[in-house]
């Protein structure tokens, strides 16, 4: 099938109009995660000083991601538009990643499980991209999911607890 003169390998001309469920409960779930952080942040005002320009880097990427990923999923797809989101929000996720690697809880060099996730995202982005240059929209719709629930959302889940600085200020 081709879309404005570009053959797309993989998917209906339906597959291409609009979100599915899927889609629609990601983008939502996004949302609520993007709710979730400025609540925190909101709330830990008082402390912003305090906290390391590396986390900041950190949260700016995330909140990046976060706002362009509904937009991404609930918008129309293969267009100029969706291109420039998508290197956005893949840059973004790249640099979440990345800066996630120089915060640490309990000092330098010591990781946690979040980590795992970082190294995903690392190896994953280039692939999503590298999937919607070829065309293969079958292996980028599934390479997007996987990185919003892994990612984004499953990662974003685990800065919650009360141990750790969005929980603290989100509950504390």
């Amino acid at each position: 099938m081709k879309i404005a003169g570009i053959r797309v390998r993989g998917l209906s001309p339906q597959d291409l109009q609009g979100p599915d469920r899927l889609e629609r409960v990601l983008g939502l779930l996004a949302l609520i995660m993007l709710f979730f952080i400025i609540a925190a942040l909101l709330r830990g005002m008082s402390e912003w000083a305090r906290v390391p320009a590396i986390v900041w880097l950190h949260l700016a990427t995330i909140l990046v991601a976060l706002v362009l990923t509904p937009v991404l999923l609930w918008r129309r797809r293969g267009d100029a538009r969706h291109r420039l989101y998508g290197y956005v929000w893949s840059g973004a996720m790249m640099l979440t990643a990345l800066d996630s690697l120089f915060i640490h809880m309990g000092g330098p060099g010591r990781f946690s499980l979040i980590h795992v996730l970082s190294l995903f995202t690392l190896v994953m982005v280039p692939m999503l991209v590298l999937a919607a240059r070829r065309h293969d929209a079958v292996r980028h719709r599934r390479t997007v999911r996987g990185l919003i629930i892994g990612a984004l959302l499953v990662a974003g889940f685990f800065t919650f607890p009360f141990d750790r600085l969005l929980g603290h200020w989100l509950f504390g």
